[in-house]
């Protein structure tokens, strides 16, 4: 602005010029409120001409040419009488003498040789060190929220600033500070206030605000936050929290959003906003080790035990992996993970750092992972997408010591390999998921994974969910997606006559019973509860073709879109 003086345009007219010009950039009328109840103060337009008046005054410059004019007039008078006189020598000679014009020119030199620049006064002998200084600030405040907390200091009783909203009122001030003590506001003195009746106070005032404080003397840390992103893995409510310093001040999210953290300067409370929002202003949300800590003091007891379904004789089992017709009898099979479905269970999802992504055209495609409870149709999901486009998408092929029939061929059905062979690759933590039965074991592999990622081609892979965590890695960067089953009023009207294989020995197929349904709803329910927070993508399988449609949307777009991933993963 300042630059701008050396135009035709004065400081004056470009501040009544302002607002109407930031107009068109202007998100809210309430921005533009503000902006012309700040350029229109009267005190501001004071200050201007003030700032006008030496800033001409200095630009005129008008300095004595010399300090001693009446030696000068002395030394000209001496010089005038040693030459021969005439009529204009003898007149100035009669004017240097005139009393009234040497005191004019003694006048001159005692104003030339004086320093008009101000003199502070000495710093008095006797101060108080401990003595306070005060501060007068004045903000335009308008209808949000000033955007700080306070808090009584529990040794002094002192109001004092508690923390800073990045982005609020008093942020973008940078006048007030975590720390300043309050004395005043709007000449009301908050000395024996609580800190709930300042706060009603703040709430009830419009436009200016004029506070007394005592500054802080912290440094200021330079602000270098607000470049970290996370996605919540949980629900947040602030409304509902009772140990939120300021429910007004809180943000509230829903499990999957992306949050930009403004500060982390609070061990407890953090300040973020949500990704993208236009509004500049943080919201509290709890830090990470505070959610964390009252995640584990209330976790509920079905997370402290791995999960049994109830009453079923193949509770627990599935296959993750394709089989042949003749294998379908082995249904039964009870996975095992490297680690329990315990030790899963007790990490507490609180929030995961992310960075944008996208893939490129030389790395290999994200591994598809699919996760659903048995009878949801995953398994016709998946087939509809491997035939639709073959030279595109792939499946897994597994292993298994089983001895290979006549009409199979190894690496087809199955990769056959010998039980010590098999034992090995368990011992060396090669299997994704794998099991036993009738003597031969049975599994999913991680190179299954690695060889259809290598062959340029999209794979996909179903699973149980326990195992996802341990695909989670830089190498298969996997986007996991949950079939859900719809209400179990729909699941009565679509699926009452539809076959699913039947549990007995025999590998027959049989309808669906109610009894299906209602484990089919409680498994779903038991896996968003405990893995919701890994899930990508839920597609609810109502009615296949629907759900095909809206599963090969999804994989089309994730080929070629931006899309946020943990940020270990964009390092190797």
């Amino acid at each position: 602005i300042l630059g701008l003086l050396s135009g035709s345009l004065c400081l004056c007219e470009l501040l009544a010029t302002l607002p109407s010009q930031l107009q068109p950039h202007v998100d809210s009328q309430e921005d533009l409120a503000f902006l012309w109840d700040m350029f229109g103060e009267k005190s501001l337009h004071s200050l201007v001409k003030i700032h006008e008046k030496l800033h001409n005054y200095e630009k005129e410059n008008p300095l004595p040419i010399i300090n001693s004019a009446t030696a000068l007039a002395d030394d000209l008078a001496e010089e005038l009488q040693s030459k021969p006189p005439n009529g204009e020598m003898r007149e100035l000679l009669k004017l240097l003498s005139k009393p009234n014009l040497k005191a004019l020119l003694s006048v001159h030199d005692t104003v030339a040789q004086k320093n008009y620049d101000p003199v502070l006064p000495p710093m008095p002998d006797d101060i108080d060190d401990d003595e306070d200084s005060v501060k007068i600030i004045r903000l335009v405040k308008n209808r949000e929220p000033l955007g700080a907390t306070i808090k009584k200091d529990e040794a002094t009783g002192a109001i004092v600033v508690a923390r800073i909203m990045r982005g609020g009122a008093a942020d973008r001030s940078g006048l007030i500070h975590v720390g300043d003590e309050l004395r005043e506001v709007n000449g009301i003195s908050v000395e024996d206030k609580k800190p709930e009746e300042i706060i009603h106070i703040l709430a009830q005032s419009q436009g200016a605000i004029t506070f007394k404080i005592i500054p802080s003397i912290k440094e200021e840390i330079p602000n270098n936050e607000g470049k970290m992103f996370v996605k919540a893995l949980f629900d947040y409510y602030p409304t509902e929290d009772k140990a939120i310093p300021c429910k007004e001040a809180g943000l509230a999210f829903r499990k999957g959003d992306i949050l930009q953290i403004m500060s982390q300067d609070d061990a407890t409370w953090w300040q973020a906003k949500h990704e993208g929002d236009a509004n500049p202003r943080a919201g509290l949300i709890p830090s990470k080790q505070f959610q964390e800590r009252r995640f584990a003091l209330r976790k509920p007891a079905p997370l402290n035990q791995p999960h049994k379904a109830p009453n079923r004789k193949s509770s627990g089992f599935r296959r993750s992996f394709r089989l042949s017709r003749k294998d379908r009898k082995t249904n039964k099979f009870m996975y095992e993970c490297k680690k329990s479905d315990q030790y899963d269970m007790a990490d507490v999802p609180t929030y995961e750092e992310v960075a944008l992504y996208q893939r490129q055209s030389n790395e290999k495609y994200r591994l598809i992972i699919l996760v659903g409870p048995v009878g949801v149709g995953l398994n016709e999901l998946k087939r509809k997408v491997l035939i639709s486009d073959t030279q595109h998408y792939g499946g897994t092929v597994p292993h298994t010591t089983r001895g290979r029939r006549n009409q199979e061929s190894d690496g087809v059905e199955y990769i056959f390999i010998s039980k010590h062979l098999f034992e090995t690759d368990i011992h060396n933590n090669k299997f994704i998921e794998y099991g036993e039965y009738r003597n031969n074991y049975y599994g999913t592999s991680i190179d299954s994974i690695r060889s259809v990622l290598t062959k340029n081609k999209v794979c996909l892979l179903d699973v149980q969910p326990h195992s996802i965590k341990h695909l989670r890695t830089f190498e298969f960067k996997p986007f996991v997606i949950f079939i859900k089953p719809p209400s179990i009023e729909r699941l009565r009207e679509t699926r009452r006559n539809a076959k699913v294989i039947s549990k007995d020995d025999k590998g027959s197929t049989k309808t669906f019973t109610e009894e299906d349904f209602e484990e089919m709803i409680q498994s779903a329910q038991m896996t968003d509860t405990l893995y919701s927070h890994l899930f990508d993508k839920v597609i609810v399988n109502d009615d296949l073709t629907t759900a095909y449609n809206e599963l090969k949307l999804t994989l089309d777009g994730l080929e070629s879109e931006t899309c946020w991933v943990p940020v270990s993963w964009l390092h190797s």
